[in-house]
């Protein structure tokens, strides 16, 4: 069964406490009234379009950072992999694990056939709200990878 509904633009985000790097727990909350948040849920640590993707998204921290934005990278996989994975890719934004698969599904990008989520970008701005989202249509498709252009785009909208 492919994922279920998430919330919509402008509703509140979910919130989420996460184990990122070290196991030191992240939560969506923390960046509420200071920093946009970029979400991008990504399915599979070590997997090829993943490879593709976060460096690309690597390659343009300073300009979400620049906007007002911070990024964390969501999976399923365990904070463990998660941070060899991190450090494999050269990465310096912090991947976190849904283990439980919680947050996937509460973003509506659980695939609950698979186990994993399908790729996707949310932006989350300073109020918790939830202002762009771009679910991709074939998660193993390369060329189908959601724009960080786009993501920037509407990051930039909301100064």
């Amino acid at each position: 069964m492919r994922a279920t509904a998430g919330p919509e633009i402008g509703q509140m985000a979910p919130e989420f406490r996460l184990k990122g790097p070290g196991g030191q727990t992240v939560s969506l909350s923390e960046y509420r009234g200071d920093k946009h948040v970029v979400l991008v849920f990504y399915p599979l640590a070590f997997s090829p379009v993943c490879s593709h993707q976060l460096p690309t998204v690597e390659q343009n921290l300073s300009k979400f950072e620049a906007a007002g934005a911070v990024v964390l990278g969501i999976s399923v996989d365990s904070h463990y992999a998660n941070e060899a994975y991190a450090r494999h890719l050269g990465l310096r934004f912090p991947l976190l694990s849904d283990f439980k698969r919680e947050t996937s599904m509460a973003y509506g990008v659980l695939d609950h056939d698979r186990g994993f989520s399908e790729r996707a970008i949310f932006v989350v701005d300073k109020h918790g709200t939830l202002v762009y989202k771009d679910v991709s249509p074939a998660r193993g498709d390369v060329d189908q990878i959601p724009s960080n252009d786009k993501v920037l785009e509407a990051i930039r909208e909301l100064k």
